[in-house]
Order: structure tokens, then C-alpha cells, then sequence
């Protein structure tokens, strides 16, 4: 996986075509760049899953497995996210009733 290396951004900025729009990286940032479609990514993880999704036929090993690790990753993150969502939203009804059961 030698092209997950971080760019300076000018190396990494893709040009603007009718099928795809020109991504505006600010200068001092670096990026991971994606070696099938030139596409940079602020994250290592954010370029696997981009590389699982958007190029899965042409993935070797290493790149499946970051795929997976990524995936796992990602799902792990969202699933505590959807807990605490829920249990805000849970708070927030039982507190209008209460404030309800009030007034």
C-alpha cells in the first residue's frame, strides 16, 4: 500500500471533469490520495472504505483487509452514535412530559 502515503495537496488535487467536480483541499493540508481515481482523502480510513466501495475488484489483500478494519471501524462509531441518539431523544420526551405533567 504504498500510494496511502500523505501528499502535499498540490500532488493530490484532482481536475475538474463533466463526470466528476474538482476537490478544493486547502494548500497547507495533506491527503491521502486514491491511486485508481485520484481522489484525496483527509483519512487513511476514509480512503479505505472509499477503495472497498468504489473499487472493490481491483483491491489486493492489504487493501481488502483495511477495507475491513475500516468497515468494522465505521459501524462500531455509528452504532454508539444511533445509543447515544437514542437515549437523548428518550431524555428529551421524558423530560417534556414531565414538564408537561406540570403545567
Amino acid at each position: 500500500m504504498t500510494d496511502t502515503a500523505t501528499q502535499p495537496v498540490a500532488d493530490a488535487a484532482a481536475t475538474s471533469t463533466d463526470d466528476e467536480p474538482a476537490y478544493d483541499v486547502p494548500a497547507d493540508a495533506t491527503a491521502h490520495t486514491c491511486s485508481y481515481c485520484g481522489r484525496p482523502f483527509a483519512r487513511e480510513s476514509w480512503l479505505a472504505l472509499h477503495r472497498g466501495l468504489a473499487h472493490p475488484n481491483e483491491l489486493g489483500d492489504e487493501e481488502i483487509e483495511a477495507f475491513r478494519a475500516a468497515h468494522s471501524e465505521e459501524e462500531e462509531s455509528l452504532s454508539t452514535f444511533r445509543l447515544q441518539a437514542l437515549g437523548a431523544l428518550v431524555l428529551l420526551y421524558f423530560g417534556f412530559l414531565m414538564v408537561y405533567a406540570l403545567v
